[in-house]
């Protein structure tokens, strides 16, 4: 990225080094801390910005009163002054600031793999504490579904830093979901329910690898009309490519099944790397076809650096709408 950088947002090593020293703390609420320090310190303000209010037209709180001009809605006259003053006047209204967010987070079997500092579960852990983290203000709502491809479960949207630490404490000590019970619905159905969930319009965020069934596009497409959606998707570089290191056992932990590679076959390598990312490139296109802003975190980088360089993507293009539409 041309130009300067802004003071105090340049990335910070040991920041993104976090992770991997907190885990070793098994998840506590002490990690949860650490973590909260790192995100609201530094990047503290950009991601929520001058978001809509949560209703379509003018608001609900009463505000400064002006002439009355052609086109305007007579209902909003305010009676009172246009008596006193002898000319027609309308009341003007605040829109509501308030912000409810709700987080889609799967954890299906495949989110428990990891090759490098963590594993994807974990990452999916930080991107749920970063954007509660940065979204929690007097007021604002925070609400998380989460999904191992089978079940639902519903954490309800409440406000206050109490609620967030404790709904990410019964995220990060969720046991892992059980391997082997066949192929996963995707996240289509879980989509549905967030919709369901999240009536009040405002940000919505899906956490996940993406893999499965590749359901959820019209679902999307269908939330990011009402709401502002932020896909994040965690992903390992064993994903990407494979190493060679000869015969290798993989088992699939949705359905449990184990077949033995040789990735010794530079063809067989090529293949598997290039079939990932095309992979990659079609949940990317699908993803901008939705109108959903795209995430992309790895288990071998820093994210804090990848989360900082999103929020100030999204924070230039906010400066760049239209006021009225802010």
């Amino acid at each position: 990225m041309r130009g300067p950088r802004r003071p105090g947002l340049q990335p910070n090593p040991a920041a993104g080094n976090l992770l991997g020293a907190a885990l070793g703390e098994g998840r506590s609420p002490e990690m949860l801390r650490r973590l909260e320090l790192a995100i609201t310190r530094r990047l503290d303000g950009l991601l929520q910005g001058e978001y809509r209010g949560l209703l379509p037209g003018h608001g609900s709180e009463p505000g400064e009163t002006r002439g009355y001009q052609a086109g305007d809605d007579v209902r909003r006259i305010d009676w009172n002054v246009t008596a006193r003053l002898d000319l027609p006047h309308v009341r003007e209204t605040v829109a509501d600031r308030e912000l409810e967010t709700w987080a889609l987070v799967d954890l299906s079997p495949s989110l428990d793999f990891g090759t490098a500092t963590c594993t994807k579960r974990d990452l999916a852990l930080v991107a749920l504490a970063s954007v509660g983290f940065l979204t929690a203000r007097t007021g604002n709502r925070f609400g998380v579904i989460l999904s191992d491809g089978h079940d639902f479960e519903v954490l309800p949207a409440r406000s206050g830093r109490g609620h967030l630490m404790a709904t990410l404490h019964r995220v990060a000590n969720r046991p892992p979901s059980p391997q082997g019970r066949g192929a996963t619905t995707g996240l289509g159905p879980a989509l549905q329910r967030l919709a369901q969930a999240h009536r009040r319009r405002g940000l919505a965020v899906v956490i996940s690898d993406f893999v499965g069934p590749r359901d959820w596009r019209e679902h999307a497409a269908r939330l990011a009309v009402r709401h502002d959606v932020i896909a994040v998707e965690v992903l390992d570089p064993r994903e990407l490519e494979l190493p060679d290191v000869g015969v290798l056992a993989i088992v699939d932990p949705e359905s449990g099944r184990r077949r033995e590679v040789a990735t010794s076959s530079p063809k067989l390598r090529a293949r598997y790397a290039e079939a990932s990312a095309r992979q990659r490139e079609e949940t990317a296109a699908e993803l901008r076809g939705a109108g959903v802003d795209h995430l992309v975190l790895r288990t071998d980088e820093d994210w804090f650096g990848a989360l900082l360089r999103f929020v100030e993507l999204r924070r230039k293009r906010a400066a760049r709408l239209p006021r009225a539409r802010r």
